[in-house]
Order: structure tokens, then sequence, then C-alpha cells
């Protein structure tokens, strides 16, 4: 039996909202350059995390203009992310044992204007 295993496949760290908009058809809008730097997909499920409220979400992704610094959550969405939240956006993959012992996430970490400021393939061990 082969196992698989869910992995995060890659992560905008900390971005900032720029746009709520709840009559919009749904999503969230993400900056073109940052979902090529993450290896997001247009209409990627993607889950959203609100580091303001607490709220988690899922939606999908679609893109916005490349190096326009937008983070639009969009539809129902938008009334679990408002501008100026800052949000941690991330992607899951399914891996066999094998690809999962290779696999390494795509993680990009922003500034205030949703620039890439840094990228890594893995997250920092945490100290006690």
């Amino acid at each position: 039996m082969a196992v698989q295993v869910t992995l995060l496949k890659s992560k905008l760290h900390q971005a900032y909202v720029t746009h709520s908009e709840l009559e919009y058809e749904g999503s969230c809008a993400i900056d073109g350059s940052l979902l090529d730097a993450a290896g997001i997909h247009e209409y990627e499920q993607i889950q959203i995390y609100n580091l303001n409220n607490g709220e988690r979400f899922t939606t999908y992704a679609i893109r916005a203009e490349a190096d326009s610094g937008v983070i639009s959550v969009n539809g129902a969405a938008a009334h679990k992310a408002q501008p100026g939240d800052r949000v941690i956006i991330c992607t899951y993959g399914q891996f066999n044992s094998h690809e999962a012992s290779l696999h390494k996430p795509i993680l990009i970490y922003m500034d205030r204007e949703n620039r890439i400021v840094r990228t890594a393939n893995a997250v920092p061990i945490q100290a006690a």
C-alpha cells in the first residue's frame, strides 16, 4: 500500500492584505510575481491564516498584476480579512514516501509592501 502524506508546498509569509472586496466573485487575488516565485498556480487551493484576528480559511488564488503588491481577499472571505491585516498564505501537496523525503517547500518572506525580502526552503528550527 502506497502511503501519501500532505506537506507544505509553498508559503507567502506575512503578506499584507491590500484589498478586501465583498462583491467580487470570490477568491484571493495575489501579485503575479509572488505567485510565480512561490510556484502557486492560478485557481490553486490556498489556505489563509490571518495573524490579526486568528481566522483560518480556504479559497483559491487568482492572478493580480505582476509587481503590484496586491493581496486582495474577495467574496465571502472578505469578512475574514481587512486591508492592513498580516496573513500567511499556504499551499499543500500530496507526496509519496520517496517524494516526501526529497521535498523542500518554497518559502517567500515579504516586507510591508509585499515585496520579497528573502526566500528559503526550510523553516528555522524553533529553540526551547
